[in-house]
């Protein structure tokens, strides 16, 4: 395993440990035992599932704690580009990667990882962590932001554009069968 996709597993882990103990779901709604937090949690995770990935741990603590940073914006991300899921129905796990995935996308170094090798990672993580359909609903999210961000160099109209469009287009069809059917006449 690539030492990058170890230290996004680690960070995925420790998202989704720190998620699970802070909700309802876990510990019976009990906080974080005290003098734990997410960088302890990454800590020990980098210690135990990252032993001789030292020079990876600067990237798992700079994904993780962007990601808690901008948890607010991300959750709204995800919940706009997945209406039908609510941040709190889909699964941790799902919400970790997707969380991660997301960061990396938006807010990460593009020169550091491109978007579609955040998205190609994501999906990956999904696969080996979630369900049976976590790989697939991952790619619908993150495709649904990266083709509304766009990729950088490349124009992409947005999606009042391509409505816009559609609309003049459809006006030019009618007046084209209104004519049709006036030479019929």
């Amino acid at each position: 395993m690539a030492s990058r996709h170890l230290a996004r597993s680690i960070a995925m882990q420790s998202l989704f440990e720190w998620d699970f103990r802070m909700s309802d779901e876990g510990a019976n709604g009990a906080a974080l035992p005290e003098g734990e937090d997410i960088a302890s949690i990454v800590e020990r995770n980098k210690q135990e599932f990252g032993p001789g990935l030292e020079e990876e741990y600067g990237f798992v603590d700079r994904i993780v704690g962007g990601t808690i940073e901008h948890l607010p914006k991300l959750d709204a991300i995800i919940e706009q580009a997945a209406p039908a899921w609510p941040i709190d129905q889909i699964t941790a796990v799902d919400r970790a990667v997707l969380r991660l995935g997301l960061y990396e996308l938006l807010f990460g170094n593009r020169d550091e990882v491109p978007p579609k090798v955040a998205i190609n990672e994501a999906i990956e993580l999904a696969k080996a962590f979630g369900g049976e359909s976590s790989g697939k609903f991952v790619n619908g999210v993150l495709g649904t932001v990266y083709r509304e961000i766009g990729e950088p160099g490349k124009e992409y109209p947005t999606r009042e554009e391509l409505a816009k469009k559609k609309q003049e287009e459809e006006e030019v069809a009618e007046k084209e069968n209104k004519k049709e059917e006036e030479v019929k006449n």
